[in-house]
């Protein structure tokens, strides 16, 4: 454990973390700095110190980045919501800072001397488009607000909705949040909650169907007291499981001319346009042949899966989660070149194999921990001539990297997408060949 100082120091920052904080140093010492921006010099106080590295809280900016912009949220900021850690920094620096470090961890972590990393893609004008220092398109009219289509909220012990407090697990009420699609922020304002008995909400909204979603969390089995009154399906999380109370527990979302049913507990990008991003990316990386037999491991409801199968021969999907199963069953219709298996993919890939499967192509989409080396050998041994990783995590991609290169297969690109502005999140496509091509 580290220990609490009170030291004041002087920082020169010269470089930016994973994490999101600006780096200084300071008696041989990295010191990592919140709200800061690399090239900055600033005061600060050590708030945590460990052998090699501290970290402290920005008192003052004595010296300020153009880069640096007034954060338009009242609730950015030290000891105040943790959802956004970049308000501060002008939106075109944002992306640089996040293909920087896409390639800084896969040349630290993943141990590969120089990887190709292609210009980040941003969301701008409604579509994705790439930007790069070299090449910056003059005021591009960025989605660096209101793109999310997803919001978890926890409840204030008053009922009002709110975010975790950044580094607590305290909750900070919030009338407004500037991420979320305007119609969530509308719900969002005209949900009453106090004293029904429940502890979290989570929005949703199919950004180009129009439906919308609330699903209620409570922590027994005793129903809330809710009433409303609002345009919007609505449902019950409970311990026993999700209980529809207007409607049914699902909307429907439209990527690539593609509709997706996507239920209260399933997993889909908090991004619409990221999302549609996302399946162009894959297809061109996967570049699929009528012949191929592609496995999409982690498939939740089906978005790579079902956009690539009509271009292939034929699609097995892998998914734990029951609703996505569910999902991806409806999602995928009476489609005759489509099978899915329920389960973990660590344990399906050996029965997979076992029964004699090739795949020509492999696509999958990890959680955030990554798939891990048991999950790479299943998917390097099926023999696909291309892999296509999807990552939220540079870390665990990076990580993955190094199982990869030990099955025998070389990074050939990765494309970073920006799907979280205002964050230091980033989502990562990468292709992956064997080495002898």
């Amino acid at each position: 454990m580290g220990k609490a100082m009170s030291q004041i120091v002087e920082l020169d920052l010269d470089a930016i973390a994973h994490g999101g904080e600006a780096i200084g140093r300071y008696d041989g010492k990295a010191i990592f700095v919140p709200y800061a921006i690399p090239g900055e010099r600033v005061r600060a106080e050590i708030v945590e110190e460990r052998e090699r590295w501290a970290r402290a809280r920005l008192l003052e900016v004595l010296d300020p980045s153009p880069d640096r912009v007034e954060p338009p949220c009242p609730y950015f900021g030290h000891d105040k919501c943790g959802g956004c850690q970049w308000q501060h920094i002008a939106y075109e620096r944002q992306a640089e800072f996040k293909q920087k470090i896409v390639t800084d961890q896969l040349r630290r972590l993943g141990r590969i001397l120089a990887p190709r990393v292609a210009d980040i893609v941003v969301m701008a004008g409604g579509e994705a488009e790439a930007r790069s220092a070299e090449s910056p398109i003059p005021n591009p009219q960025y989605l660096a607000y209101g793109y999310r289509n997803h919001a978890q909220f926890v409840l204030t012990p008053e009922g009002s909705l709110g975010y975790r407090r950044a580094g607590s697990h305290d909750v900070i009420a919030v009338d407004r949040c500037l991420l979320l699609d305007e119609r969530l922020d509308d719900l969002h304002a005209a949900l009453d909650l106090a004293g029904a008995g429940v502890t979290g909400v989570s929005l949703r909204v199919g950004v180009n169907t129009g439906d919308v979603m609330i699903l209620f969390e409570t922590a027994g089995d005793e129903q809330p007291e809710i009433e409303i009154n609002l345009p919007a399906a609505c449902a019950l999380l409970t311990p026993r499981g999700t209980e529809p109370l207007i409607g049914e527990p699902w909307l429907f979302e439209d990527v690539s001319g593609r509709r997706y049913r996507v239920s209260a507990e399933s997993f889909f990008q908090v991004n619409t346009v990221g999302a549609a991003a996302l399946v162009e990316i894959v297809a061109a990386y996967a570049d699929p042949q009528p012949a191929d037999v592609l496995l999409d491991a982690y498939c939740g409801v089906g978005l790579f899966a079902l956009a690539l199968a009509d271009s292939v021969g034929e699609v097995i999907g892998v998914e734990s989660s029951p609703s996505a199963c569910e999902d991806f069953a409806f999602n995928a219709g009476d489609r005759m070149n489509v099978s899915l298996h329920e389960g973990a993919v660590e344990e399906v890939l050996p029965a997979l194999r076992s029964e004699g499967l090739h795949a020509d192509l492999v696509v999958l989409d990890p959680p955030r921990s990554g798939a891990g080396p048991e999950v790479i050998r299943e998917l390097a041994a099926l023999g696909p001539r291309r892999i296509v990783y999807v990552s939220c995590d540079p870390a665990t991609l990076a990580r993955d990297a190094v199982h990869l290169a030990q099955a025998g297969y070389r990074l050939v690109e990765a494309q970073p997408v920006d799907m979280f502005p205002q964050t230091y999140h980033v989502e990562t496509v990468a292709l992956w060949e064997p080495n002898a091509i």
